[in-house]
């Protein structure tokens, strides 16, 4: 397909309902490489967050982060970053679970690799972030805020299939069939 074909294809369009709403629009031919650019700018960011992590003279250590940082600013979700703070087992978890999660979260990016799944919980975790760091003195919104609309984006585009390896994935064969037909579910974590 030429470039001038691309832009009036059928793929570039989209449309959603949601609670008896519907939105569309038409993608611009360009939006594939500015999809692959928050892509690879969220999986740099968080494999190089979680390595800096991992590799540090000082283990990561969550628990003064949750323990303290949401008592300090009015975060309508103080008590449960406090019992996360308090709780050695929570502690413990998100001293592993972290670094490790940054780092594959952002290999995932970056190779486009199961990019829905990794997308999903770099989501989730920059909503814990968000909440962690509450601040409204100039807004509801963000960075934390952002950040976890960029990874949405991210799975809702589908962007693993640019240029990443969920397009090969979805199209392994298993038994003659390619491997998103014969398991459809692998639909909501490859893209």
């Amino acid at each position: 397909m030429t470039p001038s074909t691309i832009s009036t294809d059928a793929r570039n369009t989209f449309e959603s309902t949601v609670g008896g709403y519907t939105v569309g629009g038409r993608a611009h031919s360009l939006s594939a490489w500015f999809v692959l650019a928050l892509r690879l700018m969220m999986g740099y960011a968080f494999a190089y967050s979680g390595f800096t992590k991992i590799v540090a003279a000082e283990p990561f250590s969550a628990g003064g982060y949750l323990s303290n940082v949401a008592a300090t600013n009015g975060n309508p979700l103080a008590g449960v970053f406090a019992w996360m703070g308090s709780t050695p087992w929570f502690v413990e978890f998100a001293n592993v679970a972290v670094p490790w999660g940054e780092l594959f979260i952002g290999l995932g990016l970056l190779v486009g690799a199961v990019v829905r799944l990794a997308a999903f919980f770099g989501a989730l975790m920059m909503l814990t972030f968000y909440f962690g760091n509450w601040d409204i003195a100039h807004g509801v919104i963000n960075g934390d805020f952002a950040y976890m609309l960029v990874f949405l984006a991210v799975a809702a585009f589908g962007a693993g299939r640019i240029l990443g390896l969920d397009a090969s994935l979805e199209t392994y064969e298993v038994g003659g069939e390619a491997l998103i037909e014969r398991y459809p579910v692998l639909e909501y974590v490859l893209g």
